[in-house]
């Protein structure tokens, strides 16, 4: 069952989706180059793992990311962004810079890709 929009503007139905605390610093992870759950787990952040494991759920729900059998190690999940959660970089780069420029004591000290 699709869960109703509370309204039909775009801004409120992207932060419905990602506007939380930790869902944009997952997707941040992901473009960084972390795949598997425990390698979210050690974030700085230090996500809770009841709310990584839903938030996982969600971003493969929703076409975000996906959900893979890893080639380096037998019977282990791992996660990639797929081209619509990849579609999101510009969104997490102006939000990096914003937070650098206006935010005192802030530094970006992770490099995300989303190619």
């Amino acid at each position: 069952m699709k869960k109703k929009k509370r309204s039909d503007c775009p801004v409120a139905c992207a932060l419905d989706l990602i506007g939380d605390k930790w869902t944009l610093l997952v997707i941040r992870d992901m473009a960084c180059g972390k795949r598997y759950f425990n390698e979210f787990c050690r974030s700085p952040e230090r996500i809770a793992t009841n709310i990584l494991a839903e938030r996982l759920e969600r971003l493969v729900r929703a076409g975000l990311a996906e959900k893979y059998s890893s080639e380096d190690s037998a019977g282990r999940d791992a996660y990639r962004l797929t081209a619509k959660g990849k579609s999101l970089g510009p969104v997490l780069s102006a939000l990096a810079t914003w937070g650098e420029a206006n935010i005192k004591g802030t530094s970006a000290r992770m490099s995300p890709r989303f190619d």
